[in-house]
């Protein structure tokens, strides 16, 4: 039962929500529905062997409410689930209007989510994948900046383009199963012939590079991170951009793997360039959403090449990634709320000295920032190591390449913790204060995850090894 309260929680309390005109009401429900959300999650973690939950659905289309909570499962579940109580937290104090729509709208999302990652059904799945980016829709179209209509309307253009070609590959595959079943091992064993994986890869793989994003399809993501909220960007930026990566692991890879074999180094390449390509838009940017947002192309552009490598130590790498970027890029994200809530702008040109006046604050943001270069004994060192090891088995040359993106990203994230915390202060910073309590307690809590998944990753890895082996073993 738990894959089932995992979705519900989210889903009834987000529906309850919008019930209330209470502000602090609304909000207090929603942080109390994430923890409980988060301690189901934690009880699945300890939880021995993978979970399921099966019951009728659409029995006419061969199509049932199917879900699964294996290790990689758990994993991205329980980042969800740590993911939203961390934001509620840290945003607290924040104002919106119509705060009952707000909270109700981040809830259903959180249901969304979760479902894409317990979800073994192909309907079922392409279901949640369209509810948890229907709300996010709507909560940078009214809670966004000034330009928001625009960039929601990009952000829509480009997932419906890429959910729509994820129906079309849905609905071949399933009429080349055996028994005309969504299930998701009818899909894996659809025996489509070369000619057909090709296409089919095709068709999957647009939707889920649109949604990772990865380049040349990245180009709704830095104006979506930089309109949005920064409560819903911490959301797209640490959980929803694993969708894509999970989806290719979940059913990309086992289901066309001669499709797979035949466009991964073409994959890689376009992989490797966007680490390139966005670490130096990284290093020209002004703006602190805009450096995050880049940045987080260039991780994600890794984490996609190591999974195309196809093998074992890469795809290691990239399961305990996926995690440690969530919690260090909402990290990062919260500090850019901080500063904008505070001082009213995101520019660096406009920042400095900010160490003197709330020298917590820069504390705890130098580690996350160092974190997200992969700093040994940081979280994100053990898995870009994994990754780079996959990547160098695979192609030392490409993995030469790739790895000028570490020097970019130390350069970029040098240059960011000088220019704000660093040097004299300026109009904007001589009045600024100390952080408040609960961000500081927030902060706290994602360096001490920081640190010890740097120092004993093992769980970790203990977690997600049986997924990594049975995608081989099934290969």
């Amino acid at each position: 039962m738990i894959p089932l309260l995992l979705i519900l929680i989210p889903l009834l309390s987000g529906l309850a929500v919008f019930l209330l005109k209470d502000s602090p009401a609304s909000k207090a429900l929603a942080l109390v529905s994430s923890l409980a959300t988060l301690v189901l999650s934690l009880m699945a973690v300890f939880t021995k062997g993978a979970l399921t939950y099966d019951a009728a659905w659409l029995p006419g289309l061969g199509s049932r409410f199917s879900l699964l909570q294996d290790g990689m499962s758990k994993m991205l579940s329980l980042l969800t689930a740590i993911s939203f109580p961390v934001v509620f937290v840290a945003t607290y104090k924040n104002v919106y209007q119509r705060s009952s729509a707000f909270y109700g709208l981040m809830l259903l999302t959180q249901a969304g989510l979760l479902g894409v990652f317990l979800a073994s059904d192909a309907l079922l799945f392409y279901f949640f994948w369209e509810l948890a980016l229907i709300p996010v829709y709507f909560l940078c179209s009214i809670w966004g900046g000034e330009k928001r209509i625009a960039v929601t309307f990009k952000f829509f253009v480009y997932t419906f383009i890429g959910s729509l070609l994820m129906l079309v590959g849905l609905l071949y595959v399933y009429a080349q199963t055996a028994d005309h079943s969504f299930a998701m091992q009818s899909f894996y064993h659809a025996n489509l012939p070369a000619h057909a994986q090709n296409g089919v890869f095709a068709l999957f793989f647009i939707a889920f590079a649109i949604k990772m994003p990865i380049f040349p399809f990245h180009t709704w993501q830095p104006d979506a991170y930089e309109q949005s909220p920064t409560a819903v960007t911490m959301i797209l930026s640490g959980v929803m951009v694993k969708m894509g990566i999970f989806a290719v692991i979940r059913w990309l890879l086992p289901m066309v793997p001669q499709g797979f074999h035949g466009h991964s180094m073409f994959v890689i390449l376009l992989s490797v360039t966007g680490m390139i390509y966005a670490s130096l838009i990284a290093i020209r940017q002004d703006d602190i959403k805009r450096l995050i947002a880049y940045s987080s192309i260039a991780h994600i552009g890794l984490m996609c090449a190591a999974i195309f490598v196809q093998n074992q130590i890469g795809l290691e790498g990239v399961m305990i990634q996926m995690f440690n970027h969530g919690i260090n890029v909402i990290g990062l994200w919260i500090v850019a709320d901080v500063i904008e809530q505070q001082l009213g702008t995101r520019k660096f040109s406009e920042l400095g000295g900010l160490a003197q006046k709330a020298p917590v604050l820069a504390i705890l943001f130098v580690i996350m920032a160092l974190a997200n270069v992969a700093l040994p004994l940081t979280n994100a060192f053990v898995g870009e190591f994994l990754m780079f090891n996959g990547l160098f088995q695979y192609n030392g040359w490409i993995a030469a390449v790739a790895g000028i993106s570490i020097i970019l990203a130390a350069v970029y994230t040098l240059n960011t913790i000088q220019k704000i915390f660093y040097g004299n202060t300026v109009e904007k910073t001589v009045h600024a204060v100390e952080v408040s309590g609960n961000v500081q307690w927030v902060l706290s809590i994602l360096v001490l995850i920081v640190l010890v998944m740097g120092v004993y990753p093992q769980p970790m890895i203990e977690l997600t090894k049986d997924t990594v082996s049975a995608i081989f073993a099934n290969r």
